[in-house]
Order: C-alpha cells, then sequence, then structure tokens
C-alpha cells in the first residue's frame, strides 16, 4: 500500500509550483492533526517532494512517527515557470491569460501543462509500483492525476472533484490501480 499526502496549508497568496511558500500556522496544525490518522497506517518509509511546503509537512510526520525521510523532485507539483512564487495579483496583472483561461494543454511559460504533468505522474506511478508501506508527501496536482489515470480519465481543471484537500491523506493500491481518501 503506499499513501499520498497533500502538504497542509501554505501562503495561497503567492503562486505555488516549485515555488519556496512555507505551510501556515494553520498548515502546520493540519498536518499535526494527521498524524493520528497516519499513525494507524503501517508505514515504514516517507518519501517527499523537495518543495518547501512538502518538506515542512514530511518533517512534521517523520518527527511524529519517528522515520527518516528522502527528498526527490519527482514528486513535485506542476512546474509553473515564470509564474512560480509570484504574488497572484502580479501574475495575473503579468500574465493574465493563465489566470482563468488556462487548458489542461496549456504550459506555463517556461514551465509544464497540465498534460505533461499527467505523463510524468504516469510514469512515476511506473517507478513506484513495487513499493509498499509507503507514505508519499506531495502535492494536489500529482493526487489528482493519480485519481484520474486509475480512472482512465485526462485530466481536467476541476481541482477540487477528488476531496484533495490540505493535509488529506489517500490510499493507492498499486496492483489493483485503484485510490481512495482516506483522511481529512
Amino acid at each position: 500500500m503506499i499513501y499520498f499526502l497533500r502538504h497542509g496549508l501554505d501562503d495561497e497568496t503567492y503562486i505555488g509550483g516549485w515555488s519556496d511558500v512555507d505551510l501556515t500556522s494553520t498548515g502546520i496544525e493540519q498536518v499535526k492533526e494527521i498524524v493520528s490518522v497516519i499513525s494507524k497506517f503501517p508505514i515504514n518509509r516517507i518519501v517527499s517532494s523537495d518543495v518547501k511546503r512538502a518538506r515542512t509537512t514530511a518533517e512534521i510526520v517523520g518527527t511524529a512517527l519517528n522515520l527518516p525521510i528522502e527528498y526527490s523532485d519527482k514528486f513535485r507539483e506542476l512546474d509553473k515557470g515564470l509564474l512560480t512564487g509570484l504574488k497572484v495579483s502580479e501574475a495575473n496583472s503579468r500574465y493574465p491569460k493563465y489566470k482563468d483561461s488556462i487548458t489542461i494543454d496549456m504550459r506555463y511559460p517556461k514551465g509544464e501543462s497540465m498534460m505533461d504533468l499527467y505523463e510524468r505522474v504516469n510514469l512515476l506511478l511506473g517507478e513506484i509500483e513495487g513499493w509498499d508501506e509507503v507514505l508519499i508527501v506531495t502535492h494536489r496536482g500529482v493526487i489528482n492525476m493519480v485519481y484520474f489515470l486509475t480512472q482512465n480519465r485526462l485530466p481536467d481543471m476541476d481541482k477540487s472533484q477528488f476531496g484533495v484537500t490540505h493535509a488529506s491523506l489517500h490510499e493507492y493500491h498499486p496492483k489493483e490501480k485503484k485510490i481512495r481518501k482516506v483522511g481529512i
């Protein structure tokens, strides 16, 4: 069994992607709360995105479970290129077409498209297929792509349809190609 954990709440006045925005105090509390759920599952390894908000989340969980953490850029969120780390208001002003009219094939300037992320996660699922009892700390985009892939669907722009909320935990069965939300 593989478990995917979305990082806690970060400062959403900034564009996320590969930015170094960290968790807010609310995000830290969310992660502390989900630890009680995570501790009920057999986890012997933590692998985390190397993006700051995921790293902080993994450190809280790793400390609570007394497990070391491995970091990998493979579990990063969608690369939003030149928009990464900008204040949302600044990004909307400088790159207005990315505010409301982005499509799954549209790449962020010097970044990825949703389809790029979909393909990246598809390859990643093949790489982790033999993993067991692992917690992967990552981002909504990555977890959403797992849902799309297990349902044999192309991605769409509805970010909320799978309930990948901050600090939510999702149980993935690689052999059965099934995923479900199991906490927060």
